[in-house]
Order: structure tokens, then C-alpha cells, then sequence
């Protein structure tokens, strides 16, 4: 969500932070929360809400979504947009409920929790640590219920577990910064990672009509699973990503590819098709 950090308690929460929680049809603000804030998507919520729908991921993205630019590390983000002027809001979520309850995203799946993930110091240096915090909105009435859950169970119950795992190498690219050392990502960088995060019909385009396969030195085991399975070519992605933003050393280029008019940045490497 593009929270409203008035709501948020500036609290650090972990998996076993209690709390008491009950959201449904009988409870007066029930979808309120949903008509008040900004749905920020992550690469498996557009799979899944767009297999729901029977669309390509261009043509949900082109009709449900605008981009956010974070000005932190200036990395463009797709967040569900207002369909009906009249109405602020998930435009998935009518008087009943939630229309795709069961592929809602993962921020609808830890309301009214919230999470991040943060860089530590440590005796064996930096490493990555999730976190929780509580989301306080004064309008809503849930906290109210009866029933005490731990965020670990929340999380379980709400499905947001297996979101978590299917995102988390995408959230760890989240924690890079635009710094000396990390330029702002130009706008041919900014098309890439929107794409190879959010448009998987576009980034399979990409990856088999392009030289991409010719540039990497790539196993056919893999080339073959990419091509039929949506979460493999989405994890492609990710390590695409973490490529082509000096992250990490996840490809490989072949030899004759690393230099001259055959290098990747001759042969459109970065470049959207």
C-alpha cells in the first residue's frame, strides 16, 4: 500500500507480535478500509490477478493500474487505480466484498499489518531483516474483534506466506538506493524493471525474440521451464533484474558476447523489444 504514515504505529512488530483482529460483512466498515488507500502490486499479485481475469498482463496493467515513481531508488511501481470517479478505491471491491478475494494482493492479505525489510549491522556483516508494524486506522473497526492472532498466523491464515516467499527476491531489490554509487535508473532502466517485474507477457516476448538467450550462457533444462512456467520466468526476471542494476552477478554472459559490437549493451541487453 502507498501507506498513510499517520496510520502506521511506530512500532517494529516480529512473526510473533500479538493483536486482536475480525474483519466481515457484519462489521459497519466493512471494504471501507479498501476505498481508502492506494494498492501497491507486487510480480506475483499481477500473475495471479490477471490469470483471474483471463487477460495478459499488458492489458491489465493498461487498465487497472497507474505507475508510482519511489523517489528513494526511483524504481517504477504498478498500484491498482480508481476506476469509477464516484467511487476512491480497489475497483475489484463492490457493497459485498472483494471480487477476487481468493488472488487478492499480498497488502490486502497482511491489512492491518504492515511489512518491510531493512538492512542490519551484524557480527558477519549486513545482512536483511523482515519487519511488521501495525496499520492503526482510526475508521476501522477490526481491532475490535475478539479473536487474538500473532502476525505468524495471521499470515498463514491470510495466504500471505506463500506471496512472501514468491517475492521475496523482488523485495530485496527493493532495498537499493539512488546513491554515487547507484545512479537513478534512467528511463530504458525504468522500462526494464517495470516490465521484467510486472508485464510477464511482454518480458516472455522479450526474453525468447530477442538475442537475450544467445547473450547468457543459460542451461537448456532452464530455457525450457521458462518457457511454460509463469513463476519460473517471473524468478528469471528477478535475477535479470538484479543483473542489469549491478546488484548481483546472477547471469552469466557468453565470452564472445562480452565486448566490442557484440557486447550486451550493443546487442540490446537492457533494451525493451
Amino acid at each position: 500500500m502507498l501507506l498513510d504514515m499517520g496510520a502506521v504505529e511506530p512500532v517494529k512488530r516480529t512473526l510473533e507480535s500479538k493483536f486482536k483482529f475480525g474483519c466481515y460483512n457484519d462489521v459497519s466498515c466493512f471494504t471501507k478500509c479498501c476505498n481508502r488507500t492506494d494498492i501497491l502490486l507486487t510480480p506475483y499479485d499481477i500473475i495471479k490477478i490477471k490469470n483471474r481475469l483471463g487477460i495478459s498482463s499488458g492489458d491489465f496493467l493498461e487498465k487497472y493500474t497507474y505507475t508510482y515513481i519511489d523517489e528513494a531508488n526511483s524504481h517504477p511501481y504498478a498500484v491498482l487505480k480508481i476506476m469509477d470517479v464516484d467511487k476512491e478505491g480497489c475497483p475489484f471491491v463492490t457493497s459485498e466484498g472483494c471480487t477476487i478475494y481468493e488472488d487478492r494482493p499480498s497488502n490486502c492479505r497482511y491489512y492491518p499489518v504492515g511489512q518491510g525489510l531493512m538492512i542490519i549491522g551484524s557480527d558477519k556483516g549486513p545482512v536483511k531483516e523482515q519487519f511488521y508494524f501495525f496499520i492503526k486506522d482510526p475508521n476501522c473497526l477490526g481491532y475490535q474483534g475478539d479473536k487474538e492472532w500473532t502476525i505468524e498466523s495471521w499470515r498463514i491464515a491470510q495466504g500471505a506466506d506463500l506471496y512472501d516467499e514468491m517475492n521475496k527476491e523482488w523485495m530485496e531489490i527493493q532495498l537499493r538506493r539512488d546513491t554515487p554509487e547507484q545512479s537513478k535508473l534512467d528511463s530504458n532502466k525504468q522500462t526494464m524493471f517495470y516490465m521484467a517485474s510486472y508485464d510477464i507477457d511482454k518480458f516472455r516476448k522479450f526474453v525468447f525474440e530477442s538475442k537475450l538467450l544467445d547473450i547468457l550462457e543459460i542451461d537448456k533444462e532452464e530455457v525450457e521451464k521458462i518457457k511454460i512456467d509463469e513463476i519460473a520466468l517471473m524468478k528469471f526476471g528477478f535475477k535479470y533484474l538484479k543483473y542489469i542494476l549491478m546488484l548481483e552477478e546472477t547471469l552469466k554472459i557468453r565470452d564472445e558476447y562480452k565486448k566490442g559490437e557484440h557486447s550486451p549493451e550493443a546487442e540490446g541487453f537492457g533494451s525493451a523489444i
